[in-house]
């Protein structure tokens, strides 16, 4: 994968968060490429891009660390990598590779429109959150995804005009309703507890977060009381709905104002704050610190 530049800068000189698409430097199967984790590194450092780059990604990747260490930060949560760790950095996260260290594995790449759309898998895919990390040793849950994954590499790799982009899309489904078997994460909640009414309201969330913070207007939205919506959010995370919207708020104000020079002013406008002090009070209140305190640690 050779992502490029979608125009938000690179912050490394003083611009937003970078911003990278899908666009292997040969797309042997359109939306779909699976290579070594070490192989990626070294596409990044011949473009002279530094391997501990901030930056989001326009798809999904999934990687399973098979040998070495190293530390891989996502939203703010750095995780511990060595041989028996899976990673999924979703579409729009920010991500970087603190310290890549020896790692290496399996690196899967995929837009979410890749997954067959008649499988469960289809809906994985278009769920903008969930866990990004799993530690799973060399237990028979590692075995099975090394072999799934083993499986796609093989058919990828197979001479071009024979690859078939049916059986990866198949394989990649399995892979993706395999990691949906993985006990979650501690803290992680889960989303299907929320049902139908969940999963409405965190798209919707996802579209207007930056517009209001109001739990009515998301009830108005999707036909559905504040009640019922705070139920789906609790059932799903253990708190409330305006927790879950003011939680989204607070996430991506941690991103702009660690990974972008934005003023702290134009922050706030960005998330729909008409006064910079609301946006102030707002963010100290949901992580305990100021923006500038936030941006410039001591």
């Amino acid at each position: 994968m050779l992502p490029v530049d979608r125009g938000d800068g690179d912050p490394s000189r003083g611009g937003a968060i970078l911003r990278l698409g899908f666009h292997p430097p040969e797309e042997r199967v359109p939306g779909f490429e699976i290579i070594d984790l070490a192989t990626l590194h070294e596409r990044r450092r011949r473009r002279g891009r530094r391997p501990d780059l901030v930056h989001r990604v326009d798809f999904h990747t999934l990687t399973l660390i098979t040998e070495g260490s190293g530390e891989h930060a996502i939203d703010f949560v750095t995780y511990p990598c060595r041989p028996g760790t899976l990673l999924w950095v979703r579409p729009g996260q920010v991500q970087r590779f603190v310290r890549p260290g020896t790692a290496n594995g399996t690196h899967l790449l995929f837009t979410s429109a890749f997954p067959p759309h008649s499988s469960s898998a289809d809906r994985l895919v278009k769920e903008w959150y969930g866990p990004g990390c799993w530690q799973l040793g060399a237990g028979s849950q590692y075995a099975v995804l090394s072999t799934l994954l083993g499986q796609l590499r093989a058919e990828y790799d197979r001479p071009e005009a024979t690859v078939s982009a049916e059986i990866l899309q198949l394989l990649l489904a399995t892979v993706l309703l395999e990691v949906e078997r993985l006990p979650r994460p501690e803290g992680s909640g889960d989303p299907s507890a929320g049902g139908d009414v969940y999963a409405r309201f965190r798209a919707e969330l996802e579209r207007s977060y930056a517009t209001t913070r109001r739990a009515a207007d998301y009830a108005h939205r999707l036909g559905y009381t504040v009640r019922t919506l705070t139920r789906a959010c609790v059932a799903a995370t253990g708190q409330p709905v305006k927790h879950v919207i003011d939680a989204r708020v607070a996430l991506e104000a941690q991103r702009l104002l660690a990974h972008t020079d934005e003023p702290v002013a134009t922050i706030a406008r960005r998330l729909g704050f008409v006064e910079a002090t609301n946006f102030g009070k707002f963010f100290s209140r949901h992580t305990g610190m100021t923006p500038g305190a936030f941006r410039h640690p001591r």
